[in-house]
């Protein structure tokens, strides 16, 4: 079993769509932070709003991506961070282009 990479950790997250937008964590600016400590994997990621219904369903999706990219990967965990808030300023050049910004 493969052990996971920050590499493959974050291709894993641009494998997760927001469903709200259409759009990857990682393009959306969404992914703060990866860390890869031996197997363990932890990512802090916020949402577009505090009042996103769809956290629990993003985060599980996240966990999902980086296990099956990752099948040695021990401890995912997905921290869900508020500071310092997303502006669309963290969208990549694709994404703000695909929304007109």
């Amino acid at each position: 079993m493969s052990l996971p990479t920050d590499d493959a950790v974050w291709d894993a997250l641009r494998t997760v769509n927001d469903p709200e937008v259409g759009m990857n964590l990682v393009d959306l600016g969404l992914v703060y932070r990866v860390e890869v400590d031996g197997a363990d994997v932890r990512v802090e990621l916020t949402m577009t709003s505090p009042a996103c219904p769809l956290g629990d369903v993003i985060m599980d999706n996240a966990v999902n991506a980086i296990r099956a990219a990752a099948p040695g990967a021990g401890k995912v965990d997905i921290a869900l961070v508020w500071d310092p808030p997303w502006t669309p300023d963290r969208m990549s050049e694709a994404a703000r282009a695909k929304f007109g910004w």
